[in-house]
């Protein structure tokens, strides 16, 4: 797990990496759960034009692993949360020190249904650029964890991040996951330092085109949805 002091790059890049979260047996158990675990929602993403390939919601309560890793990050990026509110300018977000505390804020406020997902994606498959906003109370980052072996599993598939800068042309970047490696990285935007004090960097996410083979991806949401 990082320290906060290297998770300060999401300030200047809108993305971090955590390194190695998962071990190989443990990827291979969350990916059994795409199969075995229970679920709230399935969503195939070619009927919303989300792209091709889906993924699944977790129910309450959720895997024991992931019900973990929610907790323990979001104590970690708490901090930098109201650092990052504080410069964009969004002081009425609220950020509890537990996140058991945030969740019921999220509850309060009638979001109620958990966001965290597993996709999975195959041959062909890839996600078009968005943003995980389920409601007007969020918590600005969230966590993507590479399940699969690039190169063995799959070829493809990459994660990228694009920026859309006021002024300038929208930026892209391409992060490489090893299996149980994450990222953590933001909702959808970061504050960037201008001359009249902090401006909003427009993030957006996605997946490009498998070109074989499956993949499996964790995404942690900290705030519930409506």
């Amino acid at each position: 797990m990082c320290p906060l002091e290297k998770l300060t790059a999401l300030l200047d890049h809108g993305i971090a990496p955590l390194g190695q979260i998962f071990t190989p047996a443990q990827c291979q158990e969350m990916i059994k759960t795409y199969d075995t675990g229970r679920f709230r929602s399935h969503i195939h993403m070619a009927r919303y034009n989300f792209g091709r390939g889906d993924y699944k919601y977790y129910a309450y309560p959720l895997p024991e692993a992931i019900q973990s890793l929610r907790e323990n990050l979001y104590a970690q990026l708490v901090p930098l949360a109201r650092l990052w509110a504080d410069r964009t300018g969004t002081r009425g977000l609220t950020f509890p020190d537990q996140h058991s505390m945030f969740i019921r804020y999220c509850h309060t406020q009638g979001q109620k249904r958990p966001t965290p997902l597993i996709l999975k994606y195959q041959t062909g498959d890839y996600n078009c650029l968005h943003q995980d906003l389920y409601g007007a109370l969020y918590f600005p980052f969230q966590v993507v964890i590479q399940l699969n072996r690039p190169g063995h599993d799959f070829s493809g598939g990459e994660f990228i991040l694009t920026e859309t800068r006021p002024r300038r042309q929208t930026r892209a970047q391409v992060v490489p996951l090893a299996q149980g490696e994450a990222a953590v990285f933001a909702v959808n935007y970061r504050p960037e330092k201008s001359a009249r004090g902090y401006a909003r960097v427009t993030l957006r996410h996605g997946v490009s085109p498998l070109r074989w083979g499956t993949r499996h991806a964790l995404g942690i949401i900290f705030h519930d949805g409506k």
